[in-house]
């Protein structure tokens, strides 16, 4: 059974090793589905091809300098996150974000 997964990563591109990260992440990506975005990428894929994409770019990126999130979206209303690397999230639900 496939799902849809959106891909988004922020590359670190500071240094020489950043850009060729970024360009590396972003073949990986171009290989399993479509951009949609600079740094995001739709894929349809089954947990095994999912799980491959994930390994692979888990293999070029530096989780102390860059991020790497998936959103997968199995059923009609099922949302699972995953997210490796640097991202500081809000907690929406603690109550202390002030608009």
């Amino acid at each position: 059974m496939s799902m849809l997964v959106i891909v988004c990563y922020d590359v670190s591109t500071e240094s020489s090793a950043g850009r060729r990260r970024l360009r590396r992440v972003a073949k990986v990506c171009e290989s399993m589905g479509q951009r949609v975005q600079k740094s995001v990428f739709e894929c349809r894929l089954d947990l095994a091809k999912f799980e491959a994409l994930e390994r692979r770019l888990l293999r070029e990126v530096d989780l102390d300098e860059d991020g790497l999130r998936f959103y997968r979206v199995s059923g009609r209303y099922e949302l699972s996150v995953t997210q490796h690397g640097r991202f500081r999230a809000t907690d929406f639900e603690d109550g202390s974000l002030v608009v």
